[in-house]
């Protein structure tokens, strides 16, 4: 079944192409069919190399498919290569399994959409991007994919691109995350000049050979790949296309969200794990990056309007704990949240869809209100996500990826008290604006009647990743509650476990307690500023400094506003300026200089004969002149 791997991208490209090249002449059934069929099929191809790999793991713990040389020059060599170890297995599972679910929902969501064909497309295209990244065998591959991820991602941000505010979002989106490509190129050109080659695994063997731990070329090459994951994981400095992001279609934004692009910056660290633990200072870094960005984001989502603005900073918010995780090298509780996040992020924008779309396209949640009575099964699902995100203790599957987190921030060697406080902080943040959405949204006196129900294909998908944001957690029990942790037992090969200072038992079971706390802590927040005393939130709002803050948050704290001023701004005024373009000047003379001798030598087109034949003999003479003298 291993042999079957190379299907698992070509899926779903495959429906890309065929839609592409076909899907003129085909009926919406048939586009769906192709559409969410591939990826569906994709799964389970997936399913069935999981468990071969499982059930009889190959040597080593990994296996390489090779199907072509790429490149070939001079004894450098590149292949078309597919590199499956515990890592890249849980990604792809999450990825295909996610983002069927969204395909599925998107036939039933987007049915009424003229480009309904386009839009599969685009999205077969995305998840092929997607599995090419994360099964890439070396960089250069991996680089194809990370490309990939983000030419759909302006694609399918811009998808109603008649709209200009959409695609100013999308060209946005695509602007800022190519500055962190940029940097990540520049890493792949150090790190094949260092080391010779651009096969992951080698990559990392020669590193751990070649360089020490603190050295300026470890330091570097971890620099240069981080600032490619911050653009593509909307993390400081580079987050501000992540919020504006939600142009696009709702199951755009929980593709994008859940199981493509905001994870292959996280993916991307995980997999050279062994160049940043070279670079202890650049871990730090990445932790310190995390913790601020959860915050900075957290506190942004509460007070947003836009029901997807909110999850949009819960994304960046989210994926802050990642990298926190990441900075301690907390590698495998990082992947864990990871996939635990996909599932009750992917229901929290499917949800948001289906209220958006219920409500005639009206994204504000003050807007809403009283949905629980006409959306009963949309309140349910989105609850439990809600839920999951908000870390809720014990029944939650987020409480148990979040809760690891926090545990190694505190525990790990690379960890510190204030980083497990600043966690612990983003942990009451998200269940304070996770409720406030519900409360706003589910809750209170009904402002509009919402005329439109979701149907089984949107009901299906929703009701499966409401199961999976419940139970997922079990797979990574903590011992406080006498279960081995599987799941990082699983990934140890591939992401080996962070050390540990003290005794575990204990430490872990206050820490649990004390998140738990905090977790409801948020939610009754919540309940009393939303629900209880609206009006002391209201007049906090409306006073000098509520007003200002809100103003701050509610603009990303002026991010954009600084980049306008500094880069945006400036580069227009010199395009405008130079609106005839300086370097056209050089061209514009040569023309000028061809048309002046154009102008001289036309003018000896006399048609006289003598005069021809005259300057041909004075030609002669001089030619001969010269000769002679010479």
């Amino acid at each position: 079944m291993l042999a079957l791997l190379w299907l698992v991208p070509v899926l779903p490209l495959a429906g890309f192409m065929t839609l592409t090249f076909f899907g003129a002449r085909l009926s919406r059934t048939g586009i769906a069919v192709i559409g969410a069929g591939s990826v569906g099929l994709s799964a389970v191809v997936t399913a069935l190399v999981s468990i071969s790999f499982l059930t009889a793991p190959p040597p080593d713990q990994a296996y390489t498919q090779t199907l072509w040389t790429w490149i070939a020059t001079n004894g450098f060599q590149v292949e078309v290569a597919f590199y499956l170890d515990a890592l890249s297995m849980v990604m792809i599972l999450v990825i295909t399994l996610v983002s069927f679910l969204i395909h599925l929902y998107s036939t039933e969501y987007m049915i009424e959409d003229e480009g309904y064909r386009r839009f599969f497309a685009y999205m077969n295209l995305f998840v092929g991007s997607m599995l090419i990244l994360v099964l890439a065998d070396n960089l250069l591959l991996l680089y194809l994919g990370w490309e990939g991820v983000g030419l759909c991602s302006y694609l399918l941000i811009g998808f109603w691109y008649t709209d200009p505010v959409n695609g100013r979002a999308a060209r946005k989106a695509f602007v800022v995350t190519r500055v962190g490509d940029a940097v990540f190129a520049i890493g792949l050109f150090l790190l094949v000049t260092q080391l010779g080659t651009l096969k992951i695994q080698e990559l990392m063997t020669r590193a751990t050979q070649t360089w020490s731990t603190g050295s300026a070329l470890a330091v570097s090459a971890s620099l240069l790949l981080l600032g490619g994951a911050l653009g593509k994981s909307a993390q400081l400095p580079l987050q501000t296309w992540l919020p504006d992001a939600m142009a696009g279609p709702s199951p755009v934004s929980a593709l994008i969200h859940a199981a493509t692009m905001v994870t292959a910056g996280v993916y991307l660290i995980a997999r050279t794990n062994d160049v940043f633990a070279l670079a202890p200072s650049v871990m730090r870094l990445v932790g310190l990056i995390g913790a601020s960005t959860l915050l900075l984001a957290g506190f942004s989502a509460l007070v947003q309007r836009d029901i997807k603005r909110v999850l949009a900073y819960s994304t960046m918010s989210q994926i802050g704990y990642m990298f926190l995780a990441l900075g301690v090298g907390a590698w495998s509780a990082a992947i864990f949240h990871f996939m635990i996040h996909a599932f009750f992020k992917a229901l929290l924008f499917l949800g948001a869809g289906a209220i958006i779309l219920a409500v005639h396209h009206d994204h504000d949640m003050f807007h809403m209100g009283g949905l629980r009575h006409k959306l009963p099964f949309t309140f349910w699902t989105f609850l439990i996500g809600a839920c999951s995100l908000a870390a809720f203790p014990l029944l939650s599957a987020g409480f148990f990826s979040k809760d690891l987190i926090l545990f190694e921030a505190y525990a790990s060697r690379q960890g510190s008290t204030w980083l497990w406080l600043a966690g612990l902080a983003g942990a009451l943040l998200t269940s304070l604006y996770a409720f406030r959405m519900v409360f706003l949204t589910f809750f209170g006196q009904a402002k509009t009647e919402p005329d439109r129900v979701p149907g089984v294909l949107m009901k299906a998908p929703m009701l499966f990743l409401a199961v999976l944001s419940v139970f997922a957690g079990v797979i990574e029990l903590p011992g406080t509650l006498g279960n081995h942790p599987l799941f990082t037992d699983f990934l140890h090969n591939a992401l080996p476990s962070v050390a540990l200072t003290t005794s575990r038992l204990g430490q872990e079971g206050l820490l649990q307690i004390i998140s738990g706390v905090v977790s409801l802590l948020g939610i009754f927040l919540a309940y009393v500023f939303i629900l209880r005393v609206p009006d002391l939130t209201a007049r906090f709002a409306h006073s000098a400094a509520g007003s200002t803050l809100h103003r701050f948050w509610y603009a990303g704290w002026g991010f954009d506003w600084l980049y306008d001023r500094v880069f945006v701004w400036p580069y227009a005024s010199l395009a405008r300026k130079n609106k005839d373009d300086v370097i056209d000047i050089v061209y514009d003379k040569v023309a000028e200089l061809a048309r002046i001798l154009h102008g001289a030598l036309s003018s000896t087109e006399s048609g006289q004969l003598r005069r021809y034949a005259t300057g041909i003999v004075f030609g002669a003479v001089v030619t001969i002149a010269l000769v002679v003298l010479l």
